[in-house]
């Protein structure tokens, strides 16, 4: 190779910042890492693997319509700085990794900018799920998609985007070095004692309007069970709030950090309450029977009710079109209501087993056990920039 491959990365959430530093650390085994390097927009993960950041990517942690609005300034100005640095730095390829709102406005740029760079999209919009319009307006601006789910490519197949399906890295979670019984052992908790594990989110917006309803109902639970233990891992994009909120609940909680306190505390969960999201798989690959709950603003939530076209909104439960875990979104994301469905939980160990064997049976649909997808991402990476081995 004449000159080290230029890849330009951009990730605007946690989830994607994952992605990207799963491709990334592929890539390099597959090239060498003096072949390679990286530009663009990432969190903690892809910094580890060696890209340094254009701006922190938490000023794009954006959900529902009015704070989408409210941020659209920001958004375009950013999405121009994007498109400036590749005009910049000439990358070789540009992988734009799941956030709908933000890739898009970057590949528009990109596109009217750097017409003959290839453009990628990692992680297709769910138009499987609404607005099905949006196949064919990504199928102008990107020039393959990489699909996580095996439903995904008949979709955006017949707008004309060439579509290959890479898997769920998700479902490749290693969760060998998760050690429940030493996180037990760290806070104090007995080893019979029940653990509730409490996850709000990831973004600010899913804090605001999430973390309320999760605190009314552990503090309903902690009246009715003074043993019960609470562990509320922190995501790094939100870790300082939830940090201060938690300090002010009037009994004790566990607040921990890093991935493997977190993975260690799904694997210590007799239950576990958390907002919709990439973290309800990784809580039942761990074995976690949880209660699922969400809340939008009141305009976005109206608008989106009449978009979706599926009754579910958590992967698994859509694998397998069945409430595995219940789902509480929107009004019903109260205290009680989330409360009485975690109490039967921690009441009932047939229904948790039960609950556990059905979420294993629709990460089986999901694709579990299939080849490592930043694996198969990064050989179809190289596979469009004409470069596979």
């Amino acid at each position: 190779m004449s000159h080290p491959l230029c890849i330009m990365l951009v990730a605007a959430e946690a989830s994607g910042d994952d992605r990207g530093a799963g491709l990334m650390a592929a890539l390099k085994t597959q090239l060498g890492p003096d072949n390679v390097r990286f530009v663009g927009l990432g969190g903690q993960g892809m910094a580890a693997e060696g890209l340094v950041s254009a701006f922190d990517m938490s000023e794009l942690s954006i959900l529902g319509l009015l704070e989408g609005l409210l941020a659209y300034p920001k958004v375009v100005r950013r999405a121009d700085e994007m498109a400036a640095l590749a005009v910049r730095e000439r990358p070789d390829v540009a992988i734009l990794i799941d956030s709908w709102g933000f890739t898009l406005r970057v590949a528009q740029r990109l596109k009217a900018q750097l017409p003959d760079m290839p453009v990628i999209k990692y992680v297709a919009p769910q138009v499987w799920a609404s607005r099905p319009g949006r196949a064919a307006v990504l199928a102008r601006y990107v020039d393959h998609l990489l699909a996580i789910h095996t439903f995904d490519a008949p979709y955006f197949e017949k707008v004309g985007l060439p579509t290959t399906f890479v898997g769920n890295s998700t479902l490749s979670l290693d969760l060998s070095a998760a050690d429940p019984v030493a996180l037990r052992r760290r806070l104090a908790i007995g080893p019979d004692e029940p653990v509730l594990v409490v996850l709000p989110g990831s973004r600010p917006s899913e804090i605001a309007r999430v973390l309320p309803p999760f605190e009314d109902a552990v503090a309903l639970l902690k009246a009715a069970r003074p043993n019960l233990q609470v562990i509320v891992p922190a995501a790094a994009t939100v870790a300082d709030v939830v940090k201060a909120r938690v300090a002010g609940w009037p009994y004790r909680a566990h607040v921990v950090e890093g991935e493997a306190d977190r993975y260690s505390a799904m694997k210590a969960a007799t239950v576990a309450l958390a907002c919709s999201g990439t973290v309800t798989t990784e809580l039942a690959l761990a074995g976690a029977p949880m209660v699922v709950g969400y809340r939008l603003g009141p305009v976005t939530y109206a608008i989106l009710k009449r978009l979706i076209r599926t009754d579910y909104v958590t992967l698994f439960n859509i694998a397998a079109q069945d409430f595995v875990a219940p789902e509480l979104i929107q009004a019903d994301c109260n205290g009680p209501k989330i409360a009485r469905e975690i109490a039967r939980r921690l009441d009932d160990p047939d229904l948790r087993r039960a609950q556990v064997e059905a979420q294993d049976r629709a990460l089986a649909q999901m694709g579990r056990g299939g080849p490592d997808p930043s694996e198969a991402a990064a050989r179809a990476v190289l596979k469009v920039l004409g470069r596979a081995a």
